[in-house]
């Protein structure tokens, strides 16, 4: 627990508060047309069994760093992920499991925090058929499209009541989808395999260690005022709506604080970075953003949905307690933004001294990131 605030954060709080006593005193509303915002989906179709393990851990810790490449290429995307994880354990016994298309990152790192708790076996034919068929994939030329199977291991193909995979293939071409996959050691079947389905899927092929390659943490000198700002922001977020939906925001936000540093710090740049209307925590449940960026209309909110200390006041009273907010969080923001440049310029400079080893392993962050950069251009 932080006990006090850093000197610097304090200086850079002070400016800003400054400036903005000199500013006009509402807040103003995002201008962004959403409908202008090019969609960029991503699907990750992953073999979840036991060897896998390692990769499985360093994909919970890169979530944020692959959607910060996205930003970092159009920061007014309109990001959604999606997620289906496969197991065959043979005699036909298989389950799919998946996260489908969402923009709510966070919810979806924090079911990959709790994935792994228990093993369900899955289809790997299934799974390639549900990303494709099942999965909310939006239509029309403002969107794109791009899928990663994972895996280290081929799979059974000759059970009838598995769509082929060439036949999936095919329909993932028809809707503009392209898959690409990561083959995950050195099992020289499954590499013959990976190629064929990334040439069907008119992507690319990659291989990484069996362990998932080094997850690389980056540090910088700015982290820790990052992380303590971050802790500020969090505290204006109101949870709102049914007892379910406010727990759920709860525990996206403790899993949000119980995450390493480099994580949280990744985190606070997806926010910061990301153009389009402001918000704290993804997947809505926040009054302070839902009302400011017109999800929901404070006078239409029922008082036994809202937390205790807004219940019997009257809407002028909530709406004066949530601009109080929203300002705080804008300045806090503001503030949040210049330390996110200053890392920014930090490790391109880091970049330039300690250029990259030739012999550096890839990695399934590592290869996501190259390709997302180069097929969404």
């Amino acid at each position: 627990m932080m006990n006090r605030m850093p000197r610097s954060i304090l200086s850079r709080l002070a400016v800003v508060f400054f400036m903005a006593a000199f500013a006009m005193p509402a807040l103003a509303e995002s201008t962004v047309d959403g409908s202008k915002s090019q969609r960029i989906e991503v699907a990750f179709v992953l073999d979840v069994n036991g060897s896998m393990s390692d990769l499985i851990d360093g994909a919970k810790r890169k979530i944020w760093s692959i959607v910060n490449t996205i930003i970092d290429i159009n920061p007014e995307a309109d990001i959604r992920i999606a997620l289906i994880t496969y197991r065959d354990w043979g005699a036909g016994s298989y389950e799919i499991n998946s996260v489908d298309m969402t923009e709510d990152v966070q919810g979806l790192y924090s079911k990959l925090v709790k994935f792994g708790d228990r093993e369900r076996p899955k289809s790997f034919n299934q799974a390639l058929d549900r990303s494709v068929q099942e999965l909310e994939w939006t239509k029309g030329k403002n969107a794109k499209r791009i899928a990663f199977l994972v895996g280290d291991a081929p799979f059974q193909t000759d059970d009838p009541n598995d769509p082929p995979y060439p036949q999936v293939l095919k329909r993932a071409q028809d809707e503009k989808i392209t898959f690409n996959t990561v083959q995950v050691g050195e099992n020289p079947d499954t590499a013959k395999l990976w190629q064929k389905i990334a040439q069907m899927g008119q992507g690319h092929y990659f291989t990484i260690p069996q362990d998932g390659g080094r997850v690389t943490v980056i540090e910088t000198p700015l982290d820790h005022d990052i992380l303590v700002l971050q802790q500020m922001i969090d505290k204006t977020i109101i949870p709102y709506g049914s007892s379910l939906k406010q727990a759920e925001l709860r525990t996206k936000l403790e899993t949000k604080a119980k995450a390493p540093a480099s994580v949280q710090v990744d985190n606070s740049r997806y926010y910061s970075k990301k153009g389009g209307s402001k918000e704290a925590i993804t997947g809505g449940g926040d009054l302070v953003a839902d009302v400011k960026n017109g999800v929901r209309k404070l006078d239409l909110i029922k008082d036994f949905d809202l937390p205790e200390n807004l219940r019997g006041k009257s809407i002028d009273e909530k709406q004066v307690f949530l601009d109080q907010q929203s300002q705080k969080r804008g300045k806090l923001e503001i503030a949040m933004t210049e330390l996110i440049k200053e890392r920014d310029i930090y490790l391109a400079d880091q970049a330039t001294t300690q250029p990259r080893k030739e012999n550096d392993t890839q990695s399934l962050d590592k290869v996501v990131t190259e390709t997302l950069r180069d097929q969404l251009k």
